[in-house]
């Protein structure tokens, strides 16, 4: 039993890269914002604030900085992170996270949940998003904390 529930599972993980492989999801924009969720909930602020401060995961850290005493050596190349839930709303994060370049084609910023137009992607990294939906989600909840 055990044996074949660890089958199940590793048979749903193939199944959930293998969705990324093709293409992602349409995301809707209106009026440079993303409404609704990429997984249909709401993030974890908690999960979010470790993928932020994470220096192999998402980097935010190399080009922002924040009110992360804990952490050292952050950016100064992207705005500070301190009070991004109160200049954008939830919507605009996420559309941020997403694609930047919708807002701002000359950003440095990467579009974190794209596979298109994509310049000199790793090969281990091709066909997938550098962040997954649920994990943009996360980031957003906790973006939405930062108020100040």
């Amino acid at each position: 039993m055990r044996k074949r529930a660890g089958l199940t599972a590793l048979w749903l993980c193939l199944a959930a890269a293998a969705a990324y492989a093709d293409e992602l999801p349409p995301v809707r924009v209106e009026n440079g914002a993303i409404a609704t969720s990429l997984t249909g909930k709401p993030g974890d602020a908690a999960r979010g604030r470790t993928i932020v401060v994470a220096r192999t995961v998402g980097l935010c850290l190399l080009c922002h900085s924040g009110p992360f005493p804990e952490e050292r050596f952050q950016g100064n190349l992207a705005p500070d992170l301190k009070g991004a839930g109160s200049r954008w709303s939830e919507g605009e994060l996420r559309l941020r996270m997403v694609d930047s370049h919708r807002l701002n084609p000359d950003t440095i910023m990467p579009a974190y949940y794209q596979l298109d137009g994509l310049n000199r992607v790793a090969p281990a990294f091709r066909g997938k998003p550098l962040l997954t939906a649920e994990q943009i989600e996360d980031v957003v909840a906790f973006l939405k904390t930062m108020r100040d």
